[in-house]
């Protein structure tokens, strides 16, 4: 039989190991997530809109295989999105927050009425920076790759559109290497940076699984915003 001494001295040693292993859990994750977080976080006072596109009875494109509609994944984006950049000290204001869609229930042209709101929004919010998040379509289902558009004239938008495309390109496989001219209404609504994001094809079945895997999201959105940083010079 042990001493109660002796069974002291074990319950001290095994409570020793715990709170080391505690420790080591706690130190790991902070290394973790300073690893793949930006290493210096500015206040930065500036606000960035972020646009989930469609929404309400405009479900956008529709996955061919899962029947996933593109209004529900660009709402999960930019809800991830928005986290990495609150994390970073950007005041950040979301167009739209739930499934609802933007326009007036009395409208007769709801497209118009949501584009309306949409540019509504932004100006209110007093931003420094729209991403408009979508998703692709095309009839071929080999199309694939994420592609970023800004406004034709707009000298900032084109400088934020290749910093996200550039770093999209060197992070998320098949993403296209050059950001295009878009003539989107969310572009031209307003003369501050702006940029339209279609995220992946849901007409091309890898991409399609890809763009609904919770993994997935958190890396593309991180990748997007490192480029929204480069843009405007931050550290990461």
């Amino acid at each position: 039989m042990f001493s109660k001494k002796h069974r002291f001295f074990v319950l001290k040693k095994r409570y020793i190991i715990l709170a080391a292993c505690f420790l080591i859990a706690i130190v790991g994750g902070a290394i973790y997530f300073s690893a793949i977080l930006p290493t210096f976080r500015p206040n930065t006072q500036k606000v960035i809109v972020i646009d989930a596109g469609h929404g309400g009875k405009d479900g956008g494109a529709v996955g061919k295989v899962s029947g996933v509609s593109e209004s529900e994944l660009n709402l999960s984006f930019a809800k991830k999105l928005k986290k990495l950049c609150q994390s970073f000290g950007f005041d950040v204001v979301l167009t739209r927050s739930d499934m609802e869609g933007l326009y007036s229930p009395t409208a007769e042209n709801k497209k118009k009425s949501e584009m309306e709101k949409r540019r509504k929004i932004i100006e209110k919010s007093g931003a420094d920076l729209v991403v408009s998040i979508h998703m692709n379509s095309f009839p071929s289902s080999q199309a694939c790759g994420a592609q970023v558009y800004y406004a034709d004239g707009s000298v900032s938008g084109q400088a934020l559109a290749d910093s996200v495309q550039t770093s999209l390109f060197k992070g998320i496989e098949n993403s296209k290497k050059t950001a295009k001219v878009g003539d989107f209404y969310v572009l031209n609504c307003t003369d501050k940076p702006s940029i339209l994001v279609e995220c992946g094809f849901l007409s091309n079945p890898n991409e399609e699984t890809l763009l609904q895997d919770e993994s997935y999201q958190e890396k593309f959105c991180y990748i997007l915003f490192c480029g929204i940083l480069q843009f405007y010079n931050f550290k990461i």
